[in-house]
């Protein structure tokens, strides 16, 4: 087993195989999207085509949505799997969400919490996509008024309650939006359906992979992970690699990976988010280069899929620091050029 060559290939980040921004999300089950600029490279760099257009319109026709979910952080999701994820993740959102506001000394009562959605969600159904400022205003409009922290820990709930998703896509903020008008209801289906669901889509877009990746990735309790993975049957199957026993679908993807390819990948990436361990592709000694020990992750560059640099977004030339073998600005030209071409041409 070539376990970095299966990643690449099953992340779509080789050989990708869709056109549409959404059958990419669709596909991965969620995309993480702490980054609200980098969110859009990480799924265009997984299409056939890299789009910034096709992403905004697959995002503004709520194919796509941005939401607090696993983990108390956010994700990108397709509309598909809005509702069943929801349903399936806020349980265990809204305990860790209520864990920090305790440790914050926060307390929000459920009166409070109701009056504020209920605001929150009209200004939503009034204007159709708002900002927190939007948020900030029609709340003084009632004379209510309360510190930035507080309001954020009122939109998250929301978000968990299904009340709130986000909205438009504006060029740098967060826009909100009522999720019952961006992502229509679909039947409801029951929990073990949605885990079953929810647990094919993490191994067949981040295979090879462990319970343990299942677990920190998902922000389930181990025991429904095993149930998740005990619900595919004889669809999913073990291998070792390394002493280590790790997970694949029986219709994995192991061909179309060629050597010579580099990748400028996104902070908060699924190459290396998505894992609980990520030394497959990422040296011990270089961890601190791509992400530090609160969480905080860096642009990284993988040749062959190993992590090899850093790379700096947003600038209009190319500037890499390579700390694994003996490469320069050249070696990443081409994939220099699909980036620039995507995200400053459009």
């Amino acid at each position: 087993m070539n376990p970095v060559a299966i990643r690449l290939l099953n992340q779509q980040l080789v050989a990708p195989q869709f056109s549409d921004p959404a059958k990419v999300v669709g596909h991965m089950g969620a995309i993480q999207a702490q980054e609200y600029r980098m969110m859009r490279w990480a799924v265009a760099m997984r299409t056939k085509k890299p789009s910034l257009k096709a992403f905004k319109k697959a995002f503004d026709g709520g194919q796509i949505i941005r939401l607090h979910l696993m983990r108390g952080t956010w994700q990108l999701v397709s509309a598909e799997d809005y509702w069943p994820l929801l349903n399936l993740c806020a349980p265990k959102a809204i305990a860790v969400t209520k864990g920090w506001m305790s440790s914050n000394k926060i307390t929000i009562p459920d009166e409070e919490l109701m009056q504020i959605r209920e605001i929150l969600a009209q200004t939503a159904s009034d204007k159709g996509s708002v900002t927190k400022e939007d948020l900030v205003q029609a709340l003084a409009e009632k004379d209510i008024r309360m510190d930035e922290h507080r309001l954020s820990y009122h939109i998250r709930m929301a978000e968990f309650s299904g009340t709130l998703c986000s909205g438009d896509l504006l060029p740098m903020k967060a826009s909100y939006a009522l999720a019952a008008d961006k992502v229509k209801p679909k039947v409801k289906i029951d929990r073990d359906e949605a885990l079953m669901r929810f647990t094919r889509k993490y191994f067949q877009s981040h295979q090879p992979a462990t319970l343990e990746d299942f677990v920190w990735w998902s922000g389930l309790n181990i025991s429904d992970c095993r149930k998740g993975i005990a619900l595919l049957g004889d669809t999913i199957h073990v291998e070792r690699w390394k002493g280590r026993q790790f997970y694949l679908t029986d219709d994995c993807r192991t061909r179309g990976f060629k050597k010579g390819k580099f990748l400028l990948i996104s902070p908060y990436d699924e190459y290396l988010i998505g894992y609980k361990s990520r030394d497959i592709v990422l040296p011990q000694e270089h961890r601190h280069r791509a992400h530090n020990n609160s969480g905080i992750f860096q642009p990284i560059i993988a040749h062959d899929g190993l992590i090899c640099g850093n790379w700096t977004p947003f600038k209009e030339d190319c500037q890499v620091e390579f700390f694994e073998g003996d490469f320069g600005v050249a070696d990443v030209r081409e994939a220099w050029e699909t980036y620039k071409l995507t995200f400053f041409a459009e």
